[in-house]
């Protein structure tokens, strides 16, 4: 058996002995596989933070369409109606925002043609008129047969003269009783949902507040609205 030489033994056992080295071939392959999973988590993080932005955003632009859409419905509803009396032109604005729900009402009753040929059955001088179509004692006249002092609460701003509203009295949906205050009224503060004012045309409901009427207040001769015009501007 031949002898192996101490040199050639040395270099075999260095062999065996050393660590083994990594080709690199593997190396550039695992520092792709690492890039590739830290890209994959960051666009990962990137998706979902856009997706709630996005889902932020969407909801805020909702609410404001919706807001917006809610003022320039509003805002597009005439605000003043033109009442062609038998006595002559009157015109109010209308509290749009007050009494919302009275307008609306009030303007579908217009477009409907409901207050065409409406009388006024009810003038009381230094009170109120009162026009409708319903049959019997008015409401005015059934506040004023009670007999409640006048002055007796404190007087409401918006129950001065020239006021335009309606009783507060449950009523039918398909009834409207329109008044127009002469006077300043303060006992009509829980009875009279104020809805709009007369800016134009102060004679003709005075005008209107000075025909005969009988004992009931009701006008010898008739005497009403002929039809109602809307505009969006005085």
């Amino acid at each position: 058996m031949a002898r192996i030489k101490p040199q050639a033994l040395l270099l075999q056992s260095k062999k065996k002995k050393g660590p083994t080295r990594i080709s690199i071939t593997t190396i550039i392959f695992c520092n792709l596989v690492v890039v590739l999973v830290v890209f994959s988590l960051f666009a990962t993080y990137r998706h979902w933070s856009n997706r709630s932005r996005n889902q932020f955003q969407s909801g805020v632009s909702n609410v404001e369409e919706n807001d917006g859409f809610v003022d320039s419905k509003r805002f597009d509803l005439p605000g003043y109606a033109i009442l062609n009396t038998s006595k002559g032109y009157i015109t109010v604005e209308l509290y749009k925002d007050g009494s919302p729900e009275i307008v609306d009402k009030f303007l579908d009753l217009c477009q409907k043609g409901y207050f065409k040929g409406m009388p006024f059955h009810h003038v009381i001088k230094n009170y109120v008129i009162q026009g409708g179509h319903s049959q019997g004692i008015g409401a005015a006249e059934d506040w004023t047969s009670k007999g409640k002092p006048h002055g007796h609460l404190p007087l409401s701003p918006k129950h001065e003269a020239f006021m335009l509203g309606t009783s507060k009295t449950k009523q039918d949906r398909k009834k409207f009783e329109l008044f127009i205050t002469t006077a300043p009224i303060p006992d009509l503060n829980d009875k009279l949902i104020v809805f709009g004012r007369v800016i134009k045309g102060e004679d003709v409901v005075q005008e209107i507040e000075e025909v005969d009427t009988d004992e009931h207040y009701r006008p010898k001769s008739r005497i009403g609205i002929i039809n109602v015009t809307l505009k969006r501007e005085a």
